[in-house]
């Protein structure tokens, strides 16, 4: 008991220090006490960098504080301290804080964003995210300068989604970079982005990018809204925005797109999408997401209607295989065996003579070998990962062969679903057609035939119920829409795609004159 009061009281006094470390003070107008409260604040790290001094023919003291190596500085060097301690001279004689800040400002013109602050808070939130502070004794107010000094990615192609046609620059991990990525794309004066701090110590910006006047301003709204309710210590990806935003964290099925590409993520805000963009990830989320999304990629509108049309029918049907293939193999030859063709079915049961396994047990093993193959291959670098891939996979199933631990109908049927599930074009949806592989060869080698059908009915009725913020997962398959079946399974011509999708509910509905 006595312990339980002890940590109860160590939990309590650990809150009260953390809520009173982020009071809000005003700035004050003596430059002493303000750099005493950053220094109590964030003054305790080596590499938080105060430089006091007094301005030239003047008795007024002033400050920069940065933080070396996220802060360029040379930028403070010959862009503040340069211009404020040998070209303003007679800042002194100015009279007024208006006219000091406007002298300072002037005198500073090279820096691309100046800002003023009132609160001390505001103040170590820019020094944290690689700003400069500038104070000044006998001023309120502090101006918040834009020195940025870390080192940058270059965008180029993203690995997890490599195209044969389209852009060859994909998102970085800088937040201003990716929102100039979109705005060299969309130069729609309406392009809006909002940007949040999430986190209560990483304190993450957090774009919301839409067009205003064409997204529907109550799934902007409501986007709005769930970032908003986030509370926790720190935002490392888009992953954690994706768990804490989607309506049915019980669900296998992915409800928000990510993409690295810039293309993709313009494309579907001129559809009335809206995107989440985080600060040191190159990962631009797109909600809401539907389940046909994640079956369609850019390159389908860079080619032909044809072409593009008969490779969403064929994603379609590796879906299916990628998700059914060893069931039906375990259905059929567990139970169903009257509907393999005799001549198969002699050539299957001749393969299966000598295997200790059930058809069930085998399929199992191969599957587990198969994710644990695959597992190793992306963790291991990258040359290294793909010849374990490729050699581990032909020489332990060739050997799985010999040994008679499995047939080689089973190591055929394995190879072809695991290939299916690598040609679909988003990771997330392919993890969770591999979750449900287990469970569907569960059902099948208890009830055949009628188990797989049941897990169908299942994963349909799960299907038709969830929504993304909103709106149905499996729209425009349900509710049935068939205008909107032009940008669907067939993609029409692009002259005769002259709406957006109604789903979307825009507040400008078609994308061309008739």
């Amino acid at each position: 008991m006595f312990r339980w009061f002890k940590n109860k009281k160590k939990k309590g006094e650990a809150s009260q220090k953390l809520k009173s470390s982020k009071d809000v003070t005003s700035i004050s107008k003596n430059l002493k006490t303000n750099l005493q409260v950053i220094y109590q604040q964030i003054g305790h790290s080596s590499d938080v960098i105060i430089r006091s001094f007094q301005i030239e023919n003047s008795k007024l003291e002033a400050a920069v504080v940065y933080i070396d190596g996220l802060a360029d500085e040379q930028v403070i060097n010959d862009q503040i301290l340069k211009p404020v301690l040998l070209e303003l001279r007679k800042i002194g004689d100015v009279r007024g804080e208006k006219a000091l800040r406007d002298e300072l400002k002037r005198a500073m013109t090279t820096l691309s964003k100046i800002k003023t602050a009132q609160q001390i808070e505001s103040c170590i939130s820019h020094i944290l995210s690689g700003g400069t502070v500038f104070f000044v004794d006998s001023s309120d107010e502090a101006l918040l300068l834009s020195t940025p000094g870390w080192e940058t990615r270059v965008p180029s192609e993203p690995t997890s989604e490599p195209y044969i046609r389209g852009a060859r620059e994909g998102f970085v991990e800088t937040l201003t970079d990716n929102i100039v990525l979109l705005r060299r794309r969309i130069r729609d004066p309406d392009f809006t982005v909002d940007i949040y701090k999430v986190g209560r110590r990483s304190k993450t910006d957090i774009a919301v990018a839409y067009i205003r006047g064409l997204a529907n301003q109550e799934l902007v709204d409501e986007v709005k809204r769930r970032i908003e309710q986030i509370d926790i210590d720190m935002i490392q990806e888009t992953g954690y925005i994706e768990q804490l935003i989607e309506d049915n964290f019980l669900s296998p099925f992915p409800q928000v797109l990510a993409t690295e590409r810039p293309d993709k993520v313009a494309g579907n805000l001129l559809e009335g999408f809206v995107a989440i963009i985080v600060d040191n990830t190159p990962f631009v989320l797109i909600a809401p997401a539907t389940l046909s999304m994640f079956l369609q990629t850019g390159e389908d509108y860079y080619e032909r209607w044809m072409f593009s049309s008969m490779l969403r029918i064929l994603r379609i049907l590796i879906s299916f295989i990628a998700l059914f293939l060893p069931a039906i193999y375990v259905a059929l030859v567990s139970f169903h065996q009257n509907l393999i063709p005799m001549d198969l079915m002699i050539s299957i049961a001749a393969n299966r003579e000598g295997v200790p396994f059930p058809s069930l047990v085998e399929a199992l093993i191969m599957e587990m070998t198969i994710e644990i193959l695959r597992e190793a291959g992306l963790r291991l670098p990258k040359p290294i990962g793909q010849a374990v891939g490729i050699v581990g996979g032909l020489v332990i199933g060739e050997a799985a062969v010999r040994a008679g631990i499995v047939s080689p109908i089973m190591v055929i049927v394995v190879a072809l679903t695991a290939i299916s599930s690598f040609a679909l074009p988003e990771y997330a949806m392919g993890i969770a057609i591999r979750m449900l592989r287990f469970p569907m060869m569960l059902v099948a080698g208890a009830l055949g035939l009628y188990g797989i059908m049941l897990g169908y009915i299942m994963i349909n009725v799960h299907l038709v119920k969830l929504k993304s913020f909103g709106i149905d997962y499996l729209a425009p398959y349900v509710p049935y829409r068939l205008r909107n079946w032009k940008d669907l399974m067939i993609r029409a011509p692009i002259k005769k795609m002259r709406q957006r999708p109604q789903m979307m509910k825009t507040q400008d509905p078609q994308r061309k004159d008739s």
